[in-house]
Parts: C-alpha cells; sequence; structure tokens
C-alpha cells in the first residue's frame, strides 16, 4: 500500500499506508516524483507554533479572533508544501488531463494523490523547467510579491534580511528589477555563499555585525531604499529597520510567531517616517494593483521568468533525501538548519 507522512504531535512524524479510492469520472490519480518543503511556515506547525492552534481567521473581519470552546486540533496532518508528479489514471470524463502528464501543485508529502481535474491548485508542468525548478515556484512567487511590494527600482538599494528559498530568491528578483546594490543579511554560511552567486553585493553575518550601522557605513550613511525580511525574527525586522534610508520601505515577508523580541519600535522606526509594508502573502487577495496583477499573473510571471532562465535554483535544494529517510531531514532542518536550505524529498 502507498504511504504518506504525517505529523501526529508537534516534532513527530510518521509513515503511515492509506488504500487509494476508486476514481470519480472527473478525478486524477498522480504518482509523486518530488516534494519540497516550506520551511518557515511548515516548520513553525512542525514545532507546534502556528496561531490557529487557538484563533481563528475571520476572513470577513479581517481579523484573528479567538476560537469558540475547545482549542482546535491540529494534528494529525499533512507536511510538505509543492509536489511533482506524472499522471498515472483519470476518470472516465477528465478533460484536461492525460496520463502521463507531468504536474506540479500544492500537494503533501505522500506517494500519491487523487484529486479532481478542477482542482485549483495543480497545474501542467511547462516542458521547459526541470523538476526542481517546479518545486521552487512557490518561494519565487512570494519574493516576486515582496519585491513588487517594496517597489524597487532601477538604481535601488536594497537590503534582504534571511536567507531560506524566499529570501535567495528575493535576491535575484531585485537584480532582475535594477537594484544597484543588494546587502544579504543571514547567518548561515552555506545560504550566504549562494546569495552572492545569485547576485549579491555584500553577504552580512549578523553574529558579527551591528548589521544596521554596516549597512548605513555600505551606503555612505544613507541606508537602503529598501529592506526586505524573510527570516521570520523579530530581532532581524528590528534591524531592517534601522537599515532602511529616511522615508524608506520596509516589507516584512516572513509569518511571525511568538513575542517580538528584539523589536523596539520606539527607536529607528519612530525618527525616520518609513513605510512599512505587508501583503507579499500571495493568497491575500485582492492585490493592491488589482485588477491588472492577480495571483494567476504572479505564476505565470514567476513560470516565465523561470523559462527564459532569469532565475536559478542552482544549490538551493539541499538536501534533498528519499521518501524513506524523510523522518530524520525533518528532524535535520529543524536542529541543524546550517546544513540546510530547502529539503526535498524523492520518490524514485
Amino acid at each position: 500500500m502507498p504511504r504518506e507522512l504525517v505529523l501526529t504531535a508537534p516534532r513527530t512524524l510518521e509513515f503511515r499506508e492509506y488504500k487509494e479510492p476508486a476514481l470519480k469520472v472527473k478525478q486524477i490519480r498522480v504518482k509523486s516524483v518530488l516534494t519540497a518543503e516550506k520551511h518557515g511556515t511548515s516548520l513553525a506547525i512542525y514545532r507546534g507554533g502556528p496561531p490557529f492552534h487557538v484563533k481563528r481567521y475571520d476572513d470577513r473581519l479581517k481579523l484573528f479572533v479567538p476560537l469558540e470552546g475547545e482549542r482546535r486540533v491540529v494534528y494529525p496532518c499533512h507536511v510538505g508544501n509543492m509536489t511533482v508528479g506524472v499522471v498515472v489514471e483519470i476518470g472516465e470524463e477528465v478533460s484536461k488531463f492525460k496520463v502521463g502528464d507531468r504536474i506540479y501543485g500544492y500537494l503533501p508529502a505522500r506517494e500519491t494523490h487523487t484529486v479532481d481535474e478542477d482542482y485549483p491548485f495543480i497545474w501542467k508542468a511547462p516542458p521547459e523547467l526541470k523538476n526542481e525548478e517546479l518545486l521552487c515556484v512557490d518561494p519565487a512567487t512570494v519574493a516576486l510579491m515582496a519585491v513588487r511590494e517594496g517597489g524597487v527600482r532601477v538604481g535601488d538599494r536594497v537590503a534582504i534580511f534571511g536567507l531560506g528559498a524566499i529570501g535567495l530568491m528575493t535576491v535575484q528578483m531585485a537584480k532582475i528589477a535594477g537594484a544597484m546594490m543588494i546587502i544579504a543579511v543571514e547567518p548561515i554560511e552555506l545560504r550566504g555563499r549562494l546569495a552572492e552567486k545569485y547576485g549579491a553585493d555584500h553577504v552580512l553575518n549578523p553574529n558579527h555585525y551591528d548589521v544596521g550601522l554596516e549597512i548605513k557605513k555600505l551606503t555612505e550613511g544613507a541606508g537602503v531604499d529598501v529592506s526586505i525580511e524573510a527570516s521570520g525574527s523579530h530581532r532581524a525586522l528590528h534591524q531592517a529597520i534601522r537599515s532602511t534610508a529616511y522615508g524608506g520601505v520596509i516589507v516584512p515577508v516572513s509569518w511571525y510567531h511568538g513575542d517580538a523580541m528584539g523589536l523596539d519600535l520606539g527607536e529607528e522606526w519612530h525618527f525616520n517616517r518609513q513605510i512599512m509594508v505587508s501583503g507579499a502573502r500571495v493568497e491575500s487577495e485582492p492585490y493592491r494593483d488589482y485588477p491588472r496583477w492577480t495571483r494567476s499573473r504572479v505564476y505565470t510571471t514567476v513560470i516565465e521568468l523561470f523559462k527564459r532562465r532569469m532565475l536559478t535554483i542552482e544549490g538551493l535544494l539541499k538536501p534533498i533525501v528519499p521518501f524513506d529517510k524523510a523522518i530524520e531531514a525533518y528532524r535535520l532542518i529543524d536542529e541543524k538548519p546550517e546544513e540546510t536550505v530547502k529539503l526535498a524529498i524523492s520518490y524514485t
């Protein structure tokens, strides 16, 4: 029987067998080839920390409100962010896909998937893109949104805090947008080296520098025009504020958790008339520039950038492990992030 990877409690993963259902007339069966994880968001769930445990998001009020009654049961739940697979079976009335089609989309870590052909979060894979590139479409969309929300323009100085997959893609997106100077901030050496390869002009280790002060020195005292914070650290957000020029823009990309230790809004933020922009989350619609820009256009743009070879993922998927080793791999990305960038799981 096929298996899936299930989180049964914080930091507790197990393989579970499941029975494949009979296909309905409008369903397809997909055999997984590669799955990637989204380290920031998914690790928060893996560790047991997201706000949905005790609150729910009210879409009408646009507020998080307390859950009524008992604490929400979060576990068991699936892990995994994006999957590339091959269609191995189709229902009698399926018209969008055929057996042998390569697909990609938001599917969890399991060996097969049975989904409706109209499921809005799977797509037929462009033949020009490799499986590994398709896994990185998700962080690339967030990076594109971050650069657009920050209004990065030709000649701008940009600082990017946090060099996970999103941060590393943001380095490339800022370069494409015309940034003249890109300063990347990251304590993990492996990720810093990738940022240099992807186009960063300077890489600063926050364990070795007063980052805000160093960025002011690198910019002749002015600071950067745009800071993009992609690490999820409140301390990094504070340094992003310190690094940004008077009247500049700060874009927090991350899904922050816990108390805001290290973030002091009574310092530079209070004096420097900066603008902080939320909204790099691709799912938060409508966009500020709707109807010209939609979620569909963001994904289409990212695919086109990959087709034109304007984006690279060389070195980004690390580690890549067989499905049987996935539980150990999650422990690795949790406990030894200095050895990882973005986890990928292979089923072959």
